[in-house]
């Protein structure tokens, strides 16, 4: 995923659902950033101070903000070259997100996605979906010490995301083209690309930070359960 984004042309990245940072880490081992503009979010603020620790020793060549991927009211429309998304969608309302995503990226620019997947063999998906039902449960009761209910919201959404083919669909119609994926693990996660189409008339002028005008409805969310799955996730 880093390595993808870091062959990318952009001169502003938005980094979603960053969670510890990891994806930034590797990132910044692979491009250099000066000159240009890295900001990754997340909607745990747990998870952003772990980030902030960890690219502590870079310097200050990021700006961690604490976001929603489903509305982000301080991101200016048509702002950003490229925009990543790690594991988010499986626990968010993906028709939002998408949405909050065509809105911000600039016309031209690159939408990439790391998010869960399905094994196109069948018998072998069924045995990941026993495994990740049965064994992985009781690991996680065993590390929380007897509350796995994080896990199994995280489960839910890993059964009931939709297939690679499915997610480039819906990514396809909320307006970006040029949509691919790439299964990566036998098929357990997919990177998806897409472009938003060129417009005739793109903002030069919007800039990160700017706060858009139209705030969408928020989602109700459990803030503590995300950040119980978000470290899981990781």
């Amino acid at each position: 995923m880093a390595q993808l984004i870091a062959r990318e042309h952009w001169a502003t990245l938005l980094d979603g659902a960053t969670g510890t940072g990891d994806i930034i880490t590797r990132l910044l081992a692979h491009k250099p950033v000066l000159g240009r503009t890295v900001v990754a979010y997340d909607v745990s603020a747990e998870m952003l101070a772990i980030a902030q620790r960890k690219l502590a020793p870079l310097g200050d060549v990021v700006q961690l903000r604490q976001l929603d991927a489903q509305s982000m009211p301080t991101v200016a429309d048509s702002s950003v070259d490229a925009y990543s998304m790690s594991f988010a969608l499986k626990i968010c309302n993906r028709d939002s997100a998408l949405k909050e995503a065509y809105r911000v990226i600039r016309p031209g620019g690159r939408l990439i996605i790391l998010e869960a997947s399905n094994i196109p063999w069948l018998p072998l998906q069924w045995a990941y979906l026993a495994y990740t039902s049965v064994c992985m449960p009781v690991f996680c009761w065993l590390v929380t010490r007897g509350d796995s209910s994080a896990y199994k919201y995280l489960l839910r959404g890993i059964r009931e995301f939709p297939s690679a083919e499915a997610l480039a669909a819906e990514i396809g119609d909320h307006g970006f083209r040029e949509v691919t994926f790439k299964r990566l693990s036998l098929g357990i996660v997919a990177i998806h690309t897409a472009i938003k189409p060129e417009s005739n008339a793109v903002p030069n002028n919007a800039l990160i930070g700017q706060v858009h005008p139209r705030r969408s409805a928020r989602v109700d969310r459990d803030i503590g359960k995300c950040e119980a799955v978000d470290r899981i996730a990781r």
